[in-house]
């Protein structure tokens, strides 16, 4: 007989399963803001702590956050201590909460309270405010009516004048009464105004509206094993904006210049950046989000007229002189795009320290850096554009970082003396800086002109006579400001057909420079009481094809 044979039998493997770490609805853990960087018109926002983590995939919920956070722009990193953990997802998510319709609720402050309750006084005010005016245009439409059965009753010569004079003084009594009512509602409306909007100024000093709508980042994680970690979250938010501003103070030797680089910055994000490591980019994260407009640009070409090759059209044109570190403007006029003059390329600052920025959407000032430099200061004057001689410096820039342009306070000895624009800088190059005129001199300008035309070749001649007075009026033995410069102008041929001469032997003194510009410059130191005049001869020589002068 022979046995059985047993058969094997395979027994299934059982393999452990990821449990969730996180309750289904986890609280969530408030994670402050450590980094912002400010952009021209938004910022990126990063916070960032340690949080615990359990085996498994979990939910985390980081909040309270602003509810402007850009959801496309959120990014979220986990770093373990054993480096066991992943952030696989992340998300805003806003909840909105009206206000409640019968007041304020229970956790809500005395102020608000109060505020609350001032106000519903005041409808209430103006509802009684309208009941009783209701009544005396009721009391004023019986009056007319009882004016018109009196007059309608005299004509058909039935009169009753008793009962007529006791319904007149009925109804004026009630009118007195209903307009003293008035009066004193009036004026009760109006000491209740008073006090309600004294106390919503003080409840908008002491306190924030609570939000109706708010958001909490959700970041899914997945850990191995339990323990702590450090998480990161990113996002940009807009209603954030800085500007570069300055504010330079002029030693009284005038020989140096502190100037101190701060950045305005403005916030309305609905969250206060409390000891944040803050950076100043001047990157515009919408200059690519439209592709630049094309402007159809036709050129025509045509032969000349024999009249038109015989002669030689020129005009006058203004243009500035381009100087190094300095972007010319382009010629075709386009529109410069708002924001900061950064010369083209992406600057970042940052504060030296942690800086307090709260989200009320006031200027806070912020300091960067202060430095000191050596200047050279010049009484400047350019009778041309101005009448007057100001005091301005130059240094270089030894802040260790470009200057943005911006707005500058100018600071002398005397105090306070105006606001000017500080030009983009970059590293060690030279500073330009007015700092006001000088009020002890006064300069007036002349010119004169004559003009002589060939008879024979038709050359013509045109000769101006630039006359210049530089009064000094201060008080004998008074401290000058130095040597003034004063700077004219002479213009600049671009064609043969037409050359300028500045005539040395006729002007008085003579200039001491002359530049390729056409910029023709004076040194000029008068002592206190000293009116000096100066002189500028130069012709225009243009030959008979050249017209338009």
């Amino acid at each position: 007989m022979t046995q059985p044979t047993a058969r094997p039998t395979t027994q299934p493997t059982v393999r452990p399963t990821r449990t969730q770490g996180t309750p289904a609805d986890p609280k969530p853990e408030a994670l402050p803001i450590t980094v912002v960087t400010c952009l021209e018109d938004r910022a990126q926002v990063t916070r960032s702590g340690r949080i615990g983590l359990t085996e498994g995939v979990q939910r985390v919920l980081i909040g309270p956050v602003t509810p402007l956070a850009v959801d496309r722009s959120l990014r979220a990193e986990v770093v373990a201590d054993d480096g066991t953990a992943t952030a696989i997802d992340a998300r805003v998510l806003r909840a909105y909460t009206p206000e409640p319709a019968n007041g304020p609720g229970p956790d809500a402050s005395e102020l608000r309270r109060l505020v609350h309750e001032l106000r519903t006084q005041e409808v209430e005010l103006s509802r009684r405010e309208e009941r009783l005016r209701g009544r005396l245009a009721l009391i004023t439409q019986a009056e007319h009516e009882l004016r018109r059965e009196i007059v309608e009753h005299t004509g058909y010569g039935t009169t009753d004048p008793q009962r007529w004079a006791g319904e007149l003084d009925r109804l004026s009594a009630e009118a007195e009464q209903r307009f003293a009512d008035l009066h004193a509602l009036t004026e009760e409306k109006s000491a209740l105004a008073r006090r309600s909007r004294d106390a919503g100024a003080a409840l908008d000093l002491a306190e924030r509206a609570p939000e109706e709508l708010t958001a909490t980042v959700e970041v899914v994680i997945d850990a191995d094993r339990a323990g702590s970690a450090e998480l990161r979250v990113t996002h940009l938010v807009p209603c954030a904006l800085w500007r570069p501003a300055y504010r330079a103070t002029l030693a009284p030797d005038r020989r140096s210049i502190e100037l101190e680089c701060d950045a305005m910055v403005w916030q309305r994000t609905g969250e206060d950046w409390s000891g944040v490591a803050l950076s100043l980019s001047t990157a515009r994260p919408t200059l690519a989000a439209r592709p630049p407009s094309l402007v159809e640009d036709r050129l025509t070409l045509r032969e000349r007229t024999q009249e038109e090759k015989k002669q030689v059209e020129v005009d006058l044109r203004e243009e500035d002189i381009a100087a190094v570190g300095k972007v010319a403007a382009g010629s075709s006029g386009a529109a410069e795009l708002p924001g900061v003059d950064d010369g083209g390329e992406v600057r970042v600052l940052a504060a030296p320290g942690p800086v307090e920025v709260p989200g009320d959407g006031r200027p806070h000032r912020v300091r960067l850096t202060t430095f000191s430099a050596d200047c050279t200061p010049e009484a400047a004057c350019a009778p041309e554009l101005s009448e007057y001689v100001s005091q301005v410096v130059r240094f270089a820039n030894d802040a260790g970082h470009v200057l943005l342009a911006g707005p500058v306070e100018l600071v002398r000895g005397s105090g306070y003396v105006g606001r000017g624009q500080l030009d983009f800088a970059a590293p060690g190059e030279e500073v330009r800086l007015p700092f006001g005129s000088e009020d002890d001199f006064r300069v007036v300008r002349e010119v004169t002109e004559s003009r002589t035309t060939a008879a024979l070749t038709g050359r013509t001649v045109i000769t101006r006579t630039v006359t210049v007075f530089v009064s000094h009026i201060a008080a004998p033995g008074a401290e000058a400001p130095g040597t003034v410069v004063l700077r004219e102008r002479v213009p600049v041929s671009e064609v043969s057909a037409v050359e300028v001469k500045v005539r040395r032997d006729l002007s008085e003194p003579a200039p001491d420079s002359v530049d390729d510009q056409g910029i023709v410059r004076w040194d000029v130191a008068p002592a206190a009481g000293e009116r000096r005049r100066l002189t500028l001869v130069y012709e225009l020589h243009a030959s008979g094809r050249v017209t338009g002068l």
